[in-house]
């Protein structure tokens, strides 16, 4: 684990009362720090609680860490052990509602039936969203054939700068070519 701030000052302080023990051998020495009168005894114990408490937190953490870890671990098994059970308990107790509630498992919703405005309006929508998407029944896409004819069309890029005609090449500019197709190079004088 990487040593932070406090992890750090508490290595340090840990030096300071090493030094402490070997520069004060007489532990019943009394020193004023911080406008108190203390032995280096009483000193040396007051940091090392700081070292201490550091030293507890970074166990803890580690601790929380392996726990957390172990919690992921289980979590998905025993989260689908729980849903296993509430499913039994509604099955073996048919829902009831005062026996659920003895399990914190609320009653099922009941649904409530739509008004034939509301079927209507729903079946006008759906009716509008398969024209919209193009959508068909199982038995009308059976007669869709994917047989198409295609062309390929290209365009040319317009430029929007005007361009030079190219000249074609003169023969003397790029050699004799016989009959066989191959240039033979010119003799210039």
């Amino acid at each position: 684990m990487a040593k932070t701030g406090k992890a750090v000052k508490a290595a340090q302080v840990t030096n300071i009362i090493a030094g402490a023990k070997k520069h004060f051998p007489n532990g019943s020495q009394e020193l004023t720090v911080g406008g108190a009168t203390l032995t280096v005894d009483q000193a040396t114990a007051k940091m090392q609680v700081f070292v201490d408490n550091r030293d507890a937190v970074e166990t803890a953490q580690a601790n929380a860490t392996a726990k957390v870890a172990a919690e992921r671990a289980q979590a998905a098994s025993l989260l689908a052990f729980i849903a296993a059970f509430v499913t039994y308990v509604r099955l073996t107790f048919d829902n009831a509602p005062d026996v659920l509630a003895d399990f914190d498992i609320p009653p099922p919703k009941v649904r409530t039936p739509m008004t034939a405005a509301a079927k209507a309006i729903a079946a006008a929508k759906r009716e509008a969203t398969r024209a919209a998407r193009g959508t068909t029944s199982k038995k009308a896409r059976k007669n869709v054939k994917g047989n198409i004819t295609a062309a390929l069309v290209v365009t040319p890029v317009a430029s929007s700068a005007p361009t030079a005609p190219v000249a074609a090449p003169t023969p003397a500019a790029t050699g004799n070519v016989p009959s066989g197709g191959t240039p033979t190079p010119t003799a210039h004088s």
